[in-house]
């Protein structure tokens, strides 16, 4: 059984956790259907998509379906069961590029909007996380 997860940030294509993502990928790039905050934070420079549905802008990223061996592994690097943690919840995106439009339900990693009580927001909100900007991310030390 594979689950179709929304990349924005670290884990899309190309970018700096990709190696943890062997899903396969659907081509093409996909927007959010619904607005939602995009910052950078902290000294790590990290994307944050904040779970406050209707603020920000609709979030460019690629969507794969992986396996649950790859879903567990996001799940771990996406720290899912710390309190300050991203939450893995289902939202509706639809491609930039194929047509019809039609919305796909995804899987995606957002963070609690109470995670950004005294964060250092860098940069934001943003509709896509860029190659410029992870240029700036530092992985988490072990």
């Amino acid at each position: 059984m594979h689950t179709r997860v929304f990349v924005y940030g670290t884990l899309k294509e190309g970018f700096p956790n990709f190696g943890t993502n062997t899903g396969t990928r659907i081509p093409g790039a996909f927007v959010t259907t619904d607005r939602y905050p995009l910052y950078l934070v902290g000294e790590r420079h990290s994307p944050w998509m904040v779970n406050t549905f209707g603020e920000g802008e609709p979030v460019v990223g690629q969507v794969f379906e992986v396996k649950p061996e790859v879903l567990g592994r996001m799940d771990i690097l996406q720290r899912v069961s710390a309190p300050d943690g991203y939450e893995r919840i289902q939202i509706t995106v639809r491609s930039q590029t194929i047509e019809p439009e039609d919305e796909l339900l995804v899987h995606a990693y957002l963070k609690h909007p109470r995670n950004l009580a005294g964060a250092e927001i860098l940069a934001g909100p943003l509709p896509e996380y860029t190659l410029e900007h992870a240029a700036l991310y530092r992985k988490r030390a072990l």
